[in-house]
């Protein structure tokens, strides 16, 4: 629990830091992503939040060896209200009623999921069998970067509604989906003696590579639609969506069962699909900017 809550302030404090030097650098895009690291690598204050992020990853490392990984997602979800904190307090971003009211909904499905635990009931599962990790997680991998491709040719019409990011946060939330399965799956080979031997399995396995692969371009993609929308919307449909793929796709990967009492599956269960339901309803554009009172309306000649 302590490592799972440390990890939600160090990637809310990571992610905010972030937003605020990209807010300060020219506009960045994922078709020239040599640039874009270059302009990012230049700024201290991004440097500092991805720090804070890596260092996010190892206490969930640490997370993964002792929580069944529903629970830890469910855990991990809190993390949503000292992001929306700290992007009201350093960044100036306001959220509207609906997206509240979403974020206590979040909030409830947590609750949700932390009264289904049961302390020495949940077995944790040390490792999956790497062609039902690769049959979960290429497809998903394809499909987030096909989600944002379309997002980002939709931002280039001329006449369209200011977007909120919600498309760009499943998109990037799918990515570290496959992320988060690969951390459980290297978390496996975290032992206590031979190292050596540990880290020859290691690359033997499909995790490292998957690593790299969304470690890449969740890197050019998350900072490409950090800059275009707000943080307090973008990080939460993503952090949403990262842990509902966890949750779901990774029990059933890892083979960690569902609780057998009624009241804790219905809990969870109900947490599950109640965090669906919102991030199905986040709206998906920013109201259009309302005219200044007074402003006299231009009509052509």
């Amino acid at each position: 629990m302590a490592a799972a809550l440390l990890a939600n302030t160090l990637y809310s404090v990571g992610f905010v830091l972030e937003k605020r030097a990209l807010t300060s650098l020219p506009e960045v895009t994922i078709r020239q992503p040599v640039r874009l690291l270059g302009l990012v690598l230049r700024s201290p204050l991004w440097i500092g939040g991805s720090l804070s992020l890596a260092a996010g990853f190892g206490a969930q490392l640490a997370v993964y060896r002792t929580l069944p990984i529903a629970a830890a997602q469910g855990i991990f979800v809190s993390g949503l209200v000292l992001l929306v904190l700290l992007s009201a307090r350093l960044l100036g971003e306001r959220t509207t009623g609906r997206e509240r009211y979403a974020l206590g909904a979040i909030l409830a499905a947590l609750l949700m999921v932390v009264l289904s635990l049961k302390e020495g009931s949940d077995r944790v599962s040390r490792d999956a069998p790497y062609q039902l990790i690769l049959l979960v997680c290429v497809p998903s991998l394809a499909a987030g970067v096909w989600l944002y491709g379309s997002a980002e040719r939709r931002t280039r019409h001329r006449h369209r509604m200011p977007t909120t990011g919600v498309e760009y946060g499943v998109a990037v939330g799918l990515l570290y989906g496959v992320s988060s399965l690969a951390i459980k799956g290297v978390s496996s080979y975290l032992t206590s003696s031979g190292l050596g031997g540990a880290v020859v399995e290691l690359l033997g396995s499909p995790y490292p590579y998957l690593l790299l692969f969304t470690g890449a371009f969740g890197l050019v993609m998350s900072q490409a639609a950090l800059q275009r929308c707000r943080a307090s919307l973008i990080v939460p449909v993503c952090t949403t969506v990262t842990c509902l793929y966890t949750a779901v796709l990774g029990t059933l990967s890892f083979g960690e069962s569902l609780p057998h009492d009624p009241l804790r599956l219905a809990l969870r269960l109900a947490g599950t699909v109640l965090a669906v339901a919102v991030l199905l309803s986040m709206p998906k554009h920013d109201p259009a900017p309302q005219p200044a009172i007074g402003a006299k309306e231009l009509t052509p000649p």
